[in-house]
């Protein structure tokens, strides 16, 4: 696999965005059919962030997923469903429904196979996200935002075969957030790739999302933010590769198909 190019992009969006931007891709090559979904987790640097990889026992599927203090913020699992969030502006909590105890990511993850049978597990505990929605993607095409607005759950479908996120309520952009420039400069490379009209890897999606990461910044109270890591996956192929702060050095690239099978769990610290 050919070097990501992250780099490259670092001084676009300097000193613009908080710490919790995000920003999340899912993409289907018509040339091959082979399905890519891709992240920018943007926070605060001084978390632990780590990658968990657990495997196939006790009627659980084989899953990665990346995070820290205990909660998956995205990942994959082994039958080829993709999940990743964004924040977004805060809405009021919808009657009966609740925001996540636990760790949801990784019970998604778990127990579910399709974006519909996410979507029933959602409905199932009842929850709702106040301030921010959910990308969810398997690997048959499937792929979903879900956002809870006004009092209901709304789902925006993939399109033209493909499906991003950032942090403005797609179904209600008068919320605030928007225009976003991330989602702008990601789409405009969207269209770019798509009219060159030849296959593409994992590498030339990622380098969608390289247009929307943050460079390291200095916050409040003298804390630093950016991107503080990009994930690509290739769910067909199961590959799996994390970029940590923007630097192409630190890399973590995996065989998930290999790393399914293996019995034991796994914890991968980032640094």
């Amino acid at each position: 696999m050919k070097p990501f190019l992250l780099l490259c992009w670092l001084c676009l969006f300097a000193g613009i965005f908080p710490a919790a931007a995000c920003s999340i891709l899912y993409y289907i090559d018509t040339q091959t059919g082979k399905i890519y979904a891709v992240n920018n987790e943007d926070y605060w640097y001084d978390v632990n962030p780590y990658i968990k990889i657990l495997p196939h026992k006790d009627n659980q599927l084989a899953r990665l997923w990346y995070g820290w203090n205990d909660r998956a913020q995205g990942g994959v699992n082994e039958a080829g469903l993709f999940f990743d969030g964004a924040t977004t502006p805060l809405e009021q909590r919808i009657k009966g429904y609740r925001n996540p105890s636990g760790n949801l990511g990784d019970e998604i993850l778990a127990r579910c196979r399709t974006v519909e049978e996410a979507l029933a597990l959602l409905e199932e505990k009842k929850v709702a996200l106040t301030d921010g929605h959910m990308l969810l993607g398997d690997r048959f095409g499937h792929a979903t935002v879900v956002e809870w607005v006004d009092g209901k759950r709304n789902l925006i479908n993939i399109k033209d075969n493909v499906l991003m996120a950032t942090n403005f309520l797609l179904t209600d952009k008068e919320k605030g957030n928007y225009p976003c420039p991330r989602y702008a400069a990601m789409e405009a490379a969207v269209k770019q790739l798509q009219a060159g009209g030849k296959p593409v890897g994992l590498k030339e999606v990622g380098n969608i999302a390289a247009r929307a990461v943050q460079p390291k910044a200095m916050g409040p109270h003298h804390r630093e933010y950016g991107t503080l890591y990009s994930s690509f996956i290739n769910i067909t192929d199961m590959e799996f590769v994390l970029v940590y702060k923007l630097d192409n050095s630190k890399l973590t690239k995996l065989d998930l198909k290999a790393e399914f099978t293996k019995a034991t769990e796994q914890t991968i610290r980032l640094q």
